[in-house]
Order: C-alpha cells, then sequence, then structure tokens
C-alpha cells in the first residue's frame, strides 16, 4: 500500500492541553500522562500560546488500513464491512475524559448524516471489561470494536506510534484517509471535515485541496478556543 509522509498526505490538527490530551502506552499499562507538542516546522510555543497536537512518527496510510477486533458481543469484525461510506474512525478509552465528552457528538453525527450513509466506528483502546461495564451506562448509537493491544496495533497502522487519545480519522467513500484529529473532536470541525468530504466526493475539490482546506480550518478553530479559552465547546 502506499504510503504518504504525514506532511503531504494529512491533517494533524492542533489542540492544547486544555482539549485534554492524553498520551497511554497500554503495553505497559501506565497511567494517563498529559501531552504538548509543537510543530517540528515552528518556534517553541510558550506557555501562554496554544499549543499544537503531537504529530504521527510514522507514515499515514493514504488508505484506510484493515483492521479486525472483536465488537461488543465479541463477534469478530472488520473496518472493511463499512467500505464505500464515508467514515468516522474514533479511538477512545472509558479513562479517557475528553474521549468520554465526544460520545453525544459522535452519536449526533451518526444520526444527522445518515443521508451521507456516514458510518461512526469506535475503537477502545482498553480492556474489555471496562468497555462492557461502561456502555451498560452510556448509550453509544454506532458499533465499537475493544481493542487492548489490538488497538495500539490499530492505531500505529495509523502512523499513532505514541498513542494519544481521543483521535479521529476522516475517511471518504473511496476508502482515503483525508483528515486524522488528535484530540478531542468539537462540532465545528466535524461538521466542516464532513461538508469537505461531500465536496471532494461531488468532484468539487481535489484530495489536496481537501485536506488543505481542513487543516487550515482546524488551525482556526483551535486557535479560536486557545483565545477564547473554550476547549470543550
Amino acid at each position: 500500500m502506499k504510503q504518504l509522509s504525514l506532511p503531504a498526505a494529512l491533517l494533524i490538527a492542533v489542540a492544547g492541553v486544555a482539549a485534554g490530551f492524553v498520551g497511554y502506552r497500554l503495553i505497559n499499562h501506565q497511567a494517563p500522562v498529559a501531552l504538548i507538542a509543537t510543530p517540528s516546522s515552528a518556534p517553541q510555543a510558550q506557555a501562554a500560546a496554544a499549543p499544537e497536537a503531537p504529530e504521527a512518527s510514522a507514515p499515514v496510510p493514504e488508505a484506510v488500513p484493515e483492521i479486525r477486533m472483536p465488537d461488543l458481543l465479541g463477534h469478530p469484525r472488520a473496518i472493511s464491512e463499512f467500505a464505500g461510506q464515508p467514515r468516522i474512525i474514533n479511538f477512545w478509552a472509558t479513562w479517557c475524559g475528553p474521549c468520554r465528552r465526544e460520545i453525544p457528538l459522535l452519536n449526533s453525527l451518526q444520526h444527522s448524516h445518515r443521508q451521507e450513509k456516514l458510518q461512526i466506528i469506535g475503537i477502545a483502546v482498553d480492556f474489555d471489561k471496562a468497555v462492557q461495564e461502561y456502555v451498560k451506562k452510556t448509550r453509544i448509537d454506532y458499533p465499537v470494536f475493544i481493542g487492548e493491544d489490538a488497538g495500539l496495533e490499530a492505531a500505529q497502522k495509523f502512523g499513532i506510534s505514541d498513542l494519544v487519545l481521543p483521535f479521529s480519522v476522516f475517511a471518504d467513500a473511496q476508502n482515503r484517509v483525508v483528515a486524522v484529529k488528535i484530540g478531542e473532536l468539537h462540532s465545528p470541525e466535524a461538521e466542516f471535515i464532513l461538508k469537505t468530504i461531500r465536496q471532494l466526493d461531488a468532484g468539487q475539490h481535489t484530495l489536496p485541496e481537501a485536506r488543505a482546506a481542513i487543516e487550515a480550518e482546524l488551525k482556526n478553530e483551535a486557535q479560536h478556543r486557545a483565545q477564547s479559552g473554550d476547549s470543550a465547546t
């Protein structure tokens, strides 16, 4: 599979500590650690400035890779079941506060974009027991795959080696990875990305144009939230 370097292929959205970046190395079962990073091409950010998300440390694939793992019922599932549809693949965990905050938005997007055949898929990088207990109390209106170590491996397929949660992969109906948003997803960001994907599928944008537009919009949104001191809307 052809792979593109991150700067040429994809967008890693701006996010800050207030957005609740959480790092987790599942293999070592470490406690969550807050992460701050700035782009390698930019000067070191000051503490008062809006820090940017850590970049992926491996190539991000041009197309959605195959991922297989059990669902909530223990049945083996594959990402490719939803090929031919625009998708949001959301990596999360029960211990991650920003991940939990995203769930109502993801539920809403799943319903409001039904006519576009949008499919949201949750990848829980977590233990099965913890996820099963969580979904008893929390409504999730889209398929959830449970990963444990397999979830970490799935994240690595998207170029995320040092796992930060949450992160969301946006793919179009042609299975192309259009954007990767690291950090908590916000409604204006999601709506802009989905609108751009619709325009891409309609031939109104080339893929590089779509990626550039999304990158610019996400940076603007992050700067606006940093200036207003609001990271949760």
